[in-house]
């Protein structure tokens, strides 16, 4: 199972971390990605890590602006973001696979409850 927590409200051009624990398996050889799911769109991908943390893949719209990372000891990926803007207002999702690293959402196995992350202008 996987939680993803540390949504909330924030400014334009503010910051939020965004965790996600999986409980029930270890993590430390999976492949860990998050998504992000706006009213009335698709869901996104935004990013992707690899079981050692020493690839990472972005999208384009956040590359410089999120850092996602992972600490396999405590069973948690992060998603750093900065410079948050409105557009990013959506729930966010981490996600799982054990042989998938890439940016298509059905790939995953493993979907965790999302987090909701709202930037006022």
């Amino acid at each position: 199972q996987l939680q993803a927590s540390g949504g909330g409200l924030v400014q334009a051009g503010g910051s939020l971390r965004l965790s996600c624990r999986a409980s029930g398996r270890a993590l430390d050889y999976y492949y860990m990605g998050w998504f992000c799911q706006a009213p009335g769109k698709e869901r996104e991908f935004l990013a992707t890590i690899n079981w050692s943390g020493g690839s990472t893949w972005y999208a384009e719209s956040v590359k410089g602006r999120f850092t996602i990372s992972r600490d396999n000891p405590k069973n948690t990926v992060y998603l750093q973001m900065n410079s948050l803007k409105p557009e990013d207002t959506a729930v966010y999702y981490c996600t799982s696979d054990r042989d998938y690293y890439g940016d298509v959402g059905r790939h995953y196995d493993f979907w965790g409850q999302g987090t909701q992350v709202t930037v006022s202008s």
